[in-house]
């Protein structure tokens, strides 16, 4: 017990040491004003992991995003550090994305980069000398006698937990979230307030390593081109003539340059290297009700699942979410939707819900195997 001595002497008073990761965007910008307020005195980090080394990444410069941190480290006086992990980045995330595609399944690179940089080689580099590691990801957490939970964010549009669904529980007890219980409007207001440089940025796009490298040009140039024949479903009519089928994605529309649309590709046939697809605004062919699903990761463990049936669930990062019973066999676990929705990408992740949509129970990917 410590009940009598001085405050600065009892360990459950002692200030939590903050790693903030900032990467100049408005939304990590605005956590340190926050942190601040709060008392606290965050070490800021700026993760450089743009391959500016590699010739397909000449056009992907950090230079403006760390003159920006650098601003704001001086603006509240904290302590800031670039992080260079390049090269575990293209040696986890990378890999992952060009073998991922080979296949012909549809990576997802920011949900990776949580797990295996943010909170993944961050955190075993530096992170590890810290209590939390802040973010500004739209989430929160709370906690229990079974431990954390990752929880939504207050603003639903922006919510992002659906890129944390595949991070550790130990991970998920380190993480602090200082914008997930306010509005967007609201984060806005704040950095334009403090005169944040980047109070006036749009919200980032695409892929966090490319910067501006267009996504196709990446993979072709690192895994090149393999033209095939693009079939019409129904008929098995021949369309075109595809340049890989790893440019292409279940659900996508634009990118096939075909007459008489529009097209959505809605099935993939990677070893006869086949694209089908249907026609029309919206093709019965885009949709089911059946989500066949790898083995769930579960975020915390400690809670028994085991009897779970109702969920919510997305299939991709939209504010909205779908309704469905979980099942789960020795031999194949799905989601029967309640509703058929489209767009069902194998390789993608599905994020799990509660019914409240306040909890992000776990995640799972989606099979290769949909018929």
């Amino acid at each position: 017990m410590c009940n009598f001595a001085p405050v600065f002497f009892c360990s459950r008073y002692r200030k939590m040491k903050i790693a903030a990761l900032v990467s100049g965007g408005v939304d990590s910008s605005a956590t340190i004003p926050l942190l601040k307020e709060k008392g606290y005195d965050p070490h800021i980090f700026y993760i450089k992991i743009g391959m500016e080394d590699q010739s397909a990444f000449m056009d992907c410069p950090s230079e403006e995003d760390i003159e920006i941190t650098t601003w704001i480290a001086k603006k509240y006086n904290c302590r800031f550090d670039i992080v260079d992990l390049q090269k575990e980045y293209w040696s986890t995330v990378v890999k992952y994305t060009i073998e991922t595609v080979k296949k012909g399944l549809t990576p997802n690179p920011d949900i990776m980069c949580n797990l295996l940089i943010k909170f993944g080689a961050f955190n075993d580099k530096h992170g590890h000398l810290f209590d939390k590691i802040a973010t500004g990801h739209y989430a929160q957490n709370y906690e229990t006698n079974e431990g954390v939970f990752l929880e939504t964010a207050k603003d639903k549009v922006k919510d992002q937990t659906y890129f944390l669904g595949q991070i550790t529980h130990s991970q998920l007890q380190k993480t602090m979230f200082p914008i997930g219980d306010i509005e967007k409007s609201k984060v806005r207001e704040i950095a334009n307030n403090m005169k944040l440089p980047s109070a006036g940025r749009p919200d980032s796009q695409g892929i966090c390593f490319l910067g501006k490298i267009n996504y196709n040009d990446f993979i072709r140039n690192q895994v090149g081109e393999l033209p095939g024949e693009i079939r019409e479903l129904e008929s098995g009519k021949l369309l075109g003539e595809h340049k890989g089928f790893w440019f292409h994605t279940i659900g996508q529309r634009r990118g096939l340059k075909l007459s008489g649309g529009p097209w959505f590709v809605v099935k993939k046939d990677t070893d006869s290297n086949i694209i089908y697809a249907s026609k029309g605004y919206d093709p019965v062919s885009r949709y089911r009700d059946n989500i066949k699903i790898g083995d769930i990761h579960f975020l915390n463990k400690n809670h028994d699942y085991s009897s779970l049936k109702e969920i919510k669930f997305k299939i991709r990062h939209q504010p909205e979410f779908n309704t469905g019973k979980l099942q789960f066999s020795k031999n194949r676990n799905q989601i029967i939707a309640d509703n058929k929705i489209s767009g069902i990408a194998p390789g993608q992740f599905a994020v799990i819900y509660d019914t409240k949509e306040q909890t992000c129970i776990g995640s799972a990917v989606i099979s290769e195997d949909q018929d």
